[in-house]
């Protein structure tokens, strides 16, 4: 088998083990595994596995290895919680997964009233290792912050939290009389009212509340949060969603959608709904890379795989979305979306009857009236059957005069285009603009309205649902180095003398920021320092020194009755596998192989 090399700034979080002793308590192991991928998510440059994929391994036996090449990561976080009382016990390990070593480990037994700062103190333990072993990026002095003073009211939200992960009726009921517990305990707890504002949205758009009074409530919510924390890449995301899918305000939702991968680079759905409106302006360039950082992230996803047969489907390369559909619905067989745009595949490479056929061994219990009925009127209209086009898009005609049909407005719209109607169809946008169709944003410049597209007035259209683009990010942006060139000179200097002469490589623990209180200067610019005009991480830097450090005692005969691994700890090494790791890295041989080529006694 090929070596497994993954991207080295990578790395997944797996569920925390339950120590409990109740399953009850599964909501709390599984909010702190959360709140630890949330934290270091907010690291620019370390590339976060999502809670989704993450959790497809939760108690199932597969080896480290296995999971990191599934996952793509270079390294794997697991742990245990174990609650008793008002105390908790937090185990953590960090794995090099290539080499299925552990390079990292510590426990916590702390009061559960300090929560907020175990959870700080743990990410930034992580982040610390990570950048120590695989290079510079920078690490803000807090990654938890207290967001609220009631223990009682972050123990609902998280119990909220554990429901709506479900993604089901039921549970996201029960989420909202979680969060609502944890609002009335806490007002101000912004992270129930975002939960709030996403339970809503989801009952919205499963239509499993009147859309209109769904969207309201979660509105609400979202203003709320939004108010007490601008700078929430979630809230962000939720107004983008609302923006899209119920005021069909593109722009707004553009914006918002980008503000939330600004301030969350590792946001798999906020990044796969950029390219989703990147795909809709016919930008396959940066909607491919929104959606490669969002498949990075989130490899296992359903949602994922649907959104990259997406992109094949806009950009018209049908016979690979057709085949990534087919995953999606041999994976979950009532994918509604997956059926719906695979049957347009199917439409756009003239197989009519396949799609027809296609679409009425669709599962009864999924089938959304309308979507079934539009696409059925579209195939019967490029199959030129004058008969059953007339019966369904009579039909078609007469659902969509109904304000808040608008899946039928969609399809009414694409029936004019393939009819061979322009006038009829660009009259019927502009009533469906009034009415704030928002499924129209979705179908205007779909490939099934091609035969539009060049047509004047489809430009004027598109602007008008579309509008001009004046925010964007850039995704990889160039900043000014933390240390100018003679700073960096005169700390480079200081550091080297400081460790030829004070040795501070002997002791074990030595970390990257103990090393930094020591010379004085902030952890991050040591590690630019390090990383950027010296070209080692911080391992490397002092495992070297470590490295020519045993050397030294090595070859010393008055060192000949001491084991080899023993004069690796009297080093500074306090793990034989890092030792012979570094040591075979460094050197190009073993330490018994060194020893015997270079021992004259």
């Amino acid at each position: 088998m090929e070596k497994f090399k993954p991207p080295e700034k990578t790395i997944a979080v797996l569920p925390f083990v339950n120590m409990s002793g109740s399953d009850e308590m599964e909501y709390f192991s599984d909010g702190i595994t959360e709140e630890i991928i949330n934290a270091l998510a907010s690291i620019k440059h370390l590339k976060v596995t999502s809670r989704t994929s993450s959790f497809y391994f939760k108690s199932k036996n597969i080896p480290i290895t296995q999971i990191a090449r599934e996952l793509n990561v270079s390294t794997i976080l697991e742990g245990s919680v174990r609650l008793a009382a008002k105390t908790i016990r937090i185990t953590a390990q960090l794995i090099h997964a290539a080499e299925d070593f552990h390079f990292w480990s510590e426990t916590w037994d702390r009061k559960l009233e300090n929560i907020f700062e175990i959870q700080d103190e743990i990410s930034l333990l992580i982040a610390d290792k990570l950048r120590e072993q695989y290079g510079h990026f920078e690490i803000q002095d807090h990654l938890v912050e207290k967001k609220t003073e009631s223990l009682d009211a972050y123990e609902y939200f998280l119990k909220g939290r554990y429901h709506f992960n479900k993604w089901n009726p039921v549970d996201a009921r029960k989420a909202i009389e979680f969060y609502e517990k944890a609002i009335a305990l806490d007002p101000n707890h912004s992270d129930s009212l975002v939960g709030l504002a996403d339970t809503y949205s989801f009952f919205a758009v499963t239509e499993l509340m009147p859309r209109d009074e769904a969207w309201t409530i979660s509105r609400d919510y979202m203003d709320k949060a939004y108010a007490l924390n601008p700078e929430n890449a979630g809230v962000h995301y939720l107004l983008a969603n609302f923006s899209f899918f119920y005021n069909a305000d593109f722009q707004e939702a553009f914006k918002h959608g980008l503000r939330a991968v600004e301030l969350k680079s590792n946001y798999p759905e906020a990044q796969q709904f950029v390219s989703m409106l990147y795909m809709i302006l016919g930008e396959k360039d940066k909607a491919k890379q929104h959606l490669e950082i969002a498949h990075s992230i989130d490899p296992i996803s359903q949602e994922t795989l649907f959104y990259r047969a997406y992109y094949h489907y806009r950009f018209e390369n049908y016979a690979d979305a057709l085949e990534l559909y087919d995953e999606c619905l041999a994976n979950n067989p009532n994918n509604i979306p997956a059926y719906i745009v695979r049957s347009y595949c199917l439409l756009r490479m003239g197989k009519y009857d396949e799609a027809i056929q296609f679409l009425d061994k669709m599962p009864k219990e999924i089938v959304v009236p309308d979507e079934k009925l539009g696409t059925i009127c579209l195939a019967y209209i490029l199959k030129n059957d004058e008969p059953q086009t007339n019966k369904y898009f009579m039909q078609l005609l007469k659902k969509a005069q109904e304000e808040t049909a608008f899946q039928a407005h969609s399809y009414l719209y694409l029936a004019y285009a393939n009819m061979g109607k322009p006038d009829e169809a660009f009259d019927w946008i502009e009533k469906a603009i009034k009415l704030k169709s928002s499924v129209l944003l979705l179908s205007y410049a779909d490939p099934l309205a091609n035969k539009l597209k060049n047509d004047v007035r489809y430009e004027k259209y598109r602007q008008k649902f579309y509008g001009h683009r004046e925010e964007e990010i850039k995704l990889s942006q160039e900043k000014t180095p933390l240390l100018d060139i003679q700073t960096a000179n005169v700390f480079a200097k200081n550091l080297l003398r400081f460790i030829e002469e004070e040795e501070p490589f002997l002791v074990p623990n030595l970390s990257l920021r103990s090393l930094a209180a020591q010379v004085e200067i902030h952890p991050n610019k040591l590690s630019w320092l390090l990383n950027e005009r010296i070209g080692k991480n911080f391992n490397e830097f002092i495992n070297f020194y470590r490295i020519e450090y045993f050397k030294k005692l090595a070859v010393d005969p008055e060192n000949s009755h001491i084991s080899l691994i023993g004069l690796a700890y009297e080093s500074g090494f306090n793990s034989k596998t890092v030792f012979n790791t570094y040591f075979k890295k460094e050197t190009g041989v073993t330490p018994k192989e060194f020893l015997k080529k270079n021992q004259t006694f």
